[in-house]
């Protein structure tokens, strides 16, 4: 059988390896929606017996009738309901599963069981558990897994002051594709193709499957991202909604509006959104980045009272935000194809310049080992104003864990960059090291590194024009940066 996952193997191995063992054991695996949570549960055991349930955003009372009711069709046992009144009781059941041959049971939404205002769900199945542990037909295996999509609430499971703490034998977080994965699934004929659906679509394995690789990339974006009836789109869109427990998603919506169209400070996402800048505007800019919607960053090198700049994280978002809603009327009254080709394929160079900064930076953390890098200690960029109020960006500013500096250049560039972007990035480092910068002064020091990443690749004097400076030179073109996928 051909395993269908894309990358999650590590997470693939170790879960198998729990059925293994002797004796029970319990998993957590949690992640943002989409990511492939249930898709990897449901492919790594493909032979055992499996009893999996998704609870919903309901009440607990619904929740434990549909698990009662899901076990009675598993078991082929009677059960009354009256029988299983607590959540301590139905998870003696739930345990009971596995009394007979080997067992996975998956309570997928796990979150969602927590809402019953008299028992403390975590502390019922830490009890249930303990005994069961103590009981269990020695050797047999038996595994349980706790899934779930609320990050901040799966992750705390194995806190000091949960009542599973401890009792956890393993622990996964999955995270949405890196550039270089999400082209498994949108393996497009030229690599600048397959770097566009990253920038479009991100990393999200649920938005990647609607991608069909004999039609054209144009074909599937217009359908399926732009069109108000597109799969992609409506998933999108409904995201910020689906969270549970967030209120006021309209505002929500605002702000990821505002950052998604520039806005990068607290003041101009406040003046965008009509908010106000004050604590509700911080605490949903907090909860977006605990989200993983958005993150905040500061230039490198920056004293720890500057305010932060806000970015939307997530490319498929920030395709929506950042494209989608600005040409809103046009793709409602216009054939999307038109649209398309009328106003968005002018801004995909402008669009994918940070995108592209996210995959080099994505991409030395495949390639250092493989290449000998330096191992890095902080990642960042700069922009801003030297000492003369000359406009200055650095798109690569890194702190080696040696100390030592590696800076560089990230180029969406269609033709192959000249030595003027190395003269160009060395002119801005001697500038920004005279402006009072130390990281800049360090930068230009013998044992610092170069790096330039160039979608379009180099001229051929570029490499030996570089290294007329002394330091150490690394140059990637996109043909480097999919090397092992070709």
């Amino acid at each position: 059988m051909i395993n269908p996952l894309v990358d999650r193997v590590s997470e693939q191995q170790a879960l198998r390896a729990l059925l293994k063992r002797a004796g029970p054991s319990m998993a957590v695996l949690y992640g943002r929606r989409r990511v492939g949570k249930t898709f990897l549960l449901k492919h790594t055991w493909p032979k055992a017996r499996v009893f999996y349930f998704a609870a919903v955003d309901g009440t607990s009372e619904l929740n434990r009738r549909s698990l009662l009711e899901a076990v009675a069709r598993f078991s082929g046992l009677a059960i009354s309901e009256r029988d299983y009144a607590t959540w301590r009781r139905v998870f003696e059941l739930i345990l009971e599963l596995g009394d007979e041959e080997p067992t996975v049971v998956i309570l997928d939404e796990y979150q969602y069981l927590h809402g019953d205002p008299n028992e403390n769900v975590d502390s019922a199945l830490a009890a249930v558990w303990e005994s069961h542990v103590n009981r269990r037909p020695k050797g047999r295996p038996f595994v349980l897994v706790l899934c779930g999509s609320i990050v901040r609430v799966m992750a705390r499971l194995d806190a000091q002051d949960n009542p599973l703490h401890g009792r956890l034998d393993w622990k996964g977080h999955l995270d949405p594709f890196d550039y270089f994965d999400a082209a498994a699934m949108a393996h497009f004929r030229t690599l600048r193709d397959r770097a566009l659906a990253y920038g479009i679509y991100g990393g999200t394995p649920r938005y990647l499957a609607s991608i069909n690789v004999r039609r054209t990339l144009t074909v599937n974006v217009v359908e399926g991202v732009l069109s108000p009836a597109g799969a992609v789109r409506g998933q999108v869109e409904t995201i910020v909604a689906q969270e549970h427990g967030l209120r006021d998603i309209a505002q929500y919506s605002a702000v990821l509006n505002a950052i998604g169209a520039g806005a990068t400070d607290r003041n101009e996402i406040a003046q965008q959104t009509g908010l106000g800048n004050d604590f509700s505007l911080r605490a949903k800019l907090e909860m977006l980045i605990e989200l993983g919607f958005i993150t905040a960053w500061r230039n490198f090198g920056a004293k720890t009272n500057t305010p932060f700049r806000y970015r939307v994280t997530d490319p498929a978002l920030r395709f929506y935000y950042a494209i989608v809603t600005r040409y809103r009327n046009e793709l409602e009254r216009d054939e999307p194809l038109h649209v398309w080709q009328t106003y968005i394929v002018r801004e995909l160079d402008a669009y994918m310049g940070f995108v592209f900064e996210s995959i080099a930076e994505q991409a030395y953390t495949r390639r250092r080992s493989a290449e000998r890098l330096p191992t890095i200690r902080e990642w960042g960029r700069w922009e801003g104003l030297d000492r003369n109020r000359q406009q200055t960006e650095i798109d690569i500013v890194a702190r080696r864990t040696d100390g030592k500096m590696l800076t560089g250049a990230v180029k969406w560039n269609h033709r192959p960059i000249t030595e003027a972007v190395h003269d160009k990035h060395m002119d801005m480092l001697r500038r920004l090291g005279e402006s009072g910068h130390a990281w800049a002064r360090e930068a230009l020091a013998p044992g610092a590194v170069l790096l330039y990443v160039a979608a379009g690749g180099f001229e051929p004097d570029f490499i030996r024009h570089a290294r007329r400076a002394g330091p150490e030179i690394v140059v990637w073109s996109l043909e480097d940066l999919y090397a092992d996928s070709l």
